[in-house]
């Protein structure tokens, strides 16, 4: 795959935060880059975009009412169909035991609040090239798995 092609992955970025200035901040970082952004104001609506919605990553705050971001978290990496969707938890906590529950709930990366947008944009762009390649593997080991079994019955 050429550069040009890896600079041109889209992707839909799930922001969830509950509240809208930071959601407006983010959104504003992330229009440079060719994604779709989707909102979440709350750990519940979060839940229920990923699943109609299908992110590519989701920028997840911690601290929100009806269920944090660590319980976001949680779920959605202990789910087989959503476990692959990287999550950057963005968060005002700098506490090394917030961290380590970030971790064990699997996020995949950290931003503190305020974000730097420099930051963000870099993150945001290795995590959707990554997930973006990891898909490719994906269909083109089952590619060979279908190849593989035509040649073994014909």
């Amino acid at each position: 795959m050429t550069q040009q092609n890896m600079d041109d992955i889209n992707g839909k970025v799930l922001i969830v935060d509950d509240n809208n200035q930071n959601v407006e901040l983010l959104q504003a970082y992330l229009d440079s880059l060719p994604v779709e952004v989707i909102v979440a104001g709350d750990g519940l609506e979060a839940m229920e975009k990923v699943s109609s919605d299908q992110p590519d990553l989701i920028l997840l705050d911690i601290m929100m009412p009806r269920m944090s971001g660590f319980e976001v978290c949680q779920k959605l990496k202990s789910n087989p169909s959503t476990r692959d969707i990287p999550i950057i938890m963005i968060t005002a906590l700098n506490e090394i035991s917030d961290i380590e529950r970030g971790v064990e709930c699997g996020t995949d990366d950290f931003l503190t609040k305020p974000v730097n947008k420099l930051e963000l944009l870099t993150r945001v762009k290795s995590l959707l090239r990554l997930r973006h390649l990891k898909n490719e593997l994906e269909r083109a080991l089952a590619y060979m798995a279908d190849l593989e079994a035509k040649t073994q019955n014909g």
